[in-house]
């Protein structure tokens, strides 16, 4: 097993340099910016889901550093765009995202690494208010595993497979694949997970509870889009409260958390749409929210 996941991990590389990535056209927000590594739209009956798309098809979506800038512009956008209430993160129905880019890492000294805080800017997505889901079919390794992590909610295909292998190269996960695997799992499968290499599929993803929902490879995005068209339809300002709360969760101790959601709680009474919200349950109708 672990020779099988070396040698896929290995595998899952980058055939060519960097720069040469992709050859296509750049793909273009409607905002305007212009993407090399990522497709990024926007999603859903009422275009309210932003959608990113890694886009390295040969490389298997190994995450360079150019494609994971792109991917903190994307969100920096789509964080701005008031239409806009959750996020969706995907790659292709072969891999979400292989891993970190070893051909991009494997001539950096320490020096480079700890003077430069190497990955340091990745974990842009965790730090979006607005809530992230990750759509994952395909290889979720390393850096990928890391990416799909850092998103609030993981929806998986069937043929999902999960795992930190850094082992295997003689290194450790870099992007909180130690700490976020180790909070969704339990310190033993985490631990077995990276120290061994081994991978997990979907079903175990979901009994461990890495992630919360299995869908068919090819129902997977639509059901991740319907999933944010839901949360996008409620109050964006409130969702951005219960995602701090949940996330303090992880943090704090539990009467810490209490009195942080407490506070959160009592915010809400000075919203429009907490308001709104009430008065339209009281009234039977459907709640119109303003995002005030």
């Amino acid at each position: 097993m672990a020779l099988f996941c070396r040698a896929a991990y290995l595998l899952l590389k980058p055939s060519r340099p960097v720069a040469a990535c992709i050859s296509a056209a750049a793909r273009q927000y409607s905002s305007g910016g212009q993407y090399d590594y990522i497709i990024v739209e926007k999603r859903g009956e009422k275009q309210n889901v932003g959608f990113i798309q890694l886009n390295r098809p040969k490389a298997l979506n190994a995450l360079c550093d150019g494609l994971m800038s792109e991917v903190g512009q994307a969100l920096d956008d789509f964080e701005a765009d008031g239409g806009v209430g959750a996020i969706v993160i995907t790659g292709s129905d072969r891999a979400f995202a292989a891993g970190a880019d070893i051909k991009e890492m494997q001539n950096r000294t320490f020096q480079e690494c700890y003077g430069g805080n190497f990955l340091s800017h990745w974990n842009r997505v965790s730090t979006v208010k607005k809530p992230v889901i990750a759509a994952v079919n395909g290889f979720a390794l390393g850096g990928g595993c890391e990416l799909a992590m850092m998103c609030d909610i993981i929806y998986a295909g069937e043929k999902a497979q999960f795992g930190q292998p850094e082992i295997l190269l003689g290194t450790i996960p870099g992007a909180g694949g130690t700490q976020r695997l180790t909070r969704a799992v339990g310190k033993s499968l985490a631990m077995e997970m990276v120290l061994t290499g081994d991978k997990i599929n979907a079903q175990e993803a979901k009994q461990s509870g890495l992630v919360s929902k299995i869908c068919p490879v090819d129902q997977l995005v639509l059901e991740a889009i319907k999933c944010g068209e839901k949360i996008a339809s409620n109050s964006k300002l409130v969702s951005a409260m219960a995602k701090e709360a949940v996330n303090a969760a992880y943090e704090l101790t539990l009467a810490e958390g209490n009195r942080l959601e407490k506070r959160l709680f009592h915010s809400t009474f000075a919203t429009e749409d907490r308001k709104e919200g009430m008065s339209a349950f009281v009234e039977k109708r459907q709640a119109s929210f303003k995002d005030k």
